[in-house]
């Protein structure tokens, strides 16, 4: 009992900060203290600026030994694309609406990885998880993009198509991608960085986690506009349960334990992505579906995460 509630406690560890921090954002937005264009402006910020140097610094300072296998990395994109490929297949039982499906299936296996997701590991492991889990990432963020386009050109075959180049060069210029390249040869060459520079890169880094949440808080809406397709509960259900749950349970069976095991729970118990909701608004699709997945899977993560953190607790795999 004691080791059960051990867990509990350490699970609320990690999801308890980052709910305070988006229920904070919440409260600022009402309060108007975060206006829209402060939001804008930090979230931008963040995605080209602290987030890719607190990256790049977390994984100069990085002890390669502790790294996720490359073996991790790998079956998470072909878990990740298996899981693509059965949602696809079940998004035609679930609705006749053709230009539906791309948004359900996007719904359900794009993962919040970048914000969310290292935000929850960093509150596990500190900044090692951080670096640990970089390059996992950065490959599920170029595979996240790819599915992306493919299930939305494929649903909303009459919104505006995106092109093949301008994919490859979305995925040249993110800038997460970039501030995780540019590190390579400074981790591994064991070239020097200035320590004004250092110093200056993780104070940026510092401020990234706690200006991402509070700007997903505050763009939290749950007034989005009435959701009439009946499909919210079915896409809450694989993003938060089924698609973490069986990646972490394949993850179990091929033998990865303990701090790899539990980072791959946490880095895919993180709700929708944001960026969901741009390209479903820019094709063409239901921007209001979209809209609520984002804050529903958002706000019911914490309580999936909490559970499953406490339940690998409570095996032993912390």
């Amino acid at each position: 009992m004691n080791a059960l509630a051990d867990s509990l406690l350490f699970s609320l560890s990690i999801t308890g900060p980052i709910c305070l921090l988006l229920l904070l954002g919440f409260f600022l937005r009402r309060t108007q203290m975060m206006n829209e264009g402060f939001i804008d402006g930090a979230s931008k910020l963040v995605f080209n600026i602290t987030l890719p140097v607190l990256l790049f610094t977390s994984i100069v300072s990085a002890d390669f030994s502790q790294m996720a296998s490359p073996a991790l990395i790998v079956y998470g994109m072909a878990a990740t694309l298996l899981v693509f490929i059965l949602l696809e297949g079940l998004a035609i039982r679930l609705t006749a609406q053709k230009a539906l499906r791309g948004i359900l299936v996007q719904g359900a296996f794009r993962a919040n990885m970048a914000i969310v997701g290292l935000a929850y590991v960093h509150n596990a492991y500190g900044n090692q998880g951080v670096a640990a889990m970089a390059f996992y990432v950065a490959c599920l963020t170029i595979l996240f993009n790819i599915l992306a386009v493919i299930t939305l050109s494929r649903s909303l075959s009459s919104g505006q198509q995106v092109r093949p180049g301008i994919i490859v060069l979305g995925i040249i210029k993110n800038p997460l991608i970039i501030g995780i390249v540019a590190a390579l040869p400074f981790a591994l060459g064991g070239w020097p960085i200035p320590e004004v520079l250092m110093k200056t890169g993780q104070s940026l880094a510092q401020m990234t986690l706690p200006v991402a949440l509070l700007c997903t808080g505050a763009s939290l809406s749950l007034k989005s506009g009435k959701e009439d397709t009946g499909l919210l509960p079915a896409i809450a259900l694989l993003r938060l349960i089924l698609v973490p749950g069986l990646i972490t349970l394949g993850g179990w069976i091929l033998g990865f334990r303990d701090a790899e095991l539990t980072m791959l729970f946490l880095i895919n118990a993180s709700p929708t992505a944001a960026a969901s909701y741009v390209m479903v608004r820019a094709m063409g699709g239901n921007a209001v579906l979209a809209a609520n997945i984002i804050a529903v899977t958002t706000l019911g993560s914490l309580l999936t995460t909490s559970l499953g953190a406490t339940l690998l607790g409570a095996l032993g795999e912390f």
